[in-house]
């Protein structure tokens, strides 16, 4: 399979099924190389939080049709897990399911020397990124500038029921 961007595109296509089937939702896919290791992370989120049975259940559940599909040609480790609490926002979906949530962003380059940012993600549409600092300061950066954007160390599910 060609390029790690259409690894993770196969992989993801195979196994959301099988995380629907359990109640689960893919939140990220990621297929890396540390040393001279490659990783399959699959990241899984569900109302209420996911338990280690999640994990485990998934990971039973994916590893048979990963094998016979063989979307990936070395070989790898894979590992299924919770996204966390700092969880990073990769996707549309993620921010656009936490406006109004606190966030850390971190730039590629910095302005006026700062390349940490946090406060309340204010807004996000068509892949840029508005975010209230703490001194009321409007920040409005493209997704592609920043090297991640994570939710802040806060209870997600106090953060969820005020959104319902």
């Amino acid at each position: 399979m060609a390029g790690k961007g259409n690894t993770v595109s196969r992989v993801t296509e195979i196994i959301t099924p099988y995380a629907k089937e359990l109640g689960l939702e893919i939140w990220d896919v990621r297929f890396a190389k540390e040393g001279t290791d490659w990783y399959l992370r699959i990241f899984i989120d569900k109302d209420g939080g996911v338990s280690i049975d999640d994990c485990v259940d998934l990971t039973h559940a994916i590893t048979k049709p990963l094998d016979e599909a063989d979307p990936i040609s070395q070989s790898y480790t894979l590992e299924v897990s919770s996204p966390g609490v700092e969880r990073e926002l990769t996707s549309d979906a993620h921010f656009e399911k936490y406006i109004g949530a606190n966030v850390m962003m971190r730039l590629i380059r910095p302005i006026n020397n700062v390349r940490d940012f946090a406060g309340k993600l204010e807004d996000y549409a068509d892949g840029e990124i508005t975010l209230e600092l703490k001194d009321g300061e409007k920040l409005k950066v493209n997704k592609k500038e920043t090297s991640f954007v994570k939710l802040d160390d806060f209870d997600i599910k106090d953060f969820e029921k005020e959104m319902n």
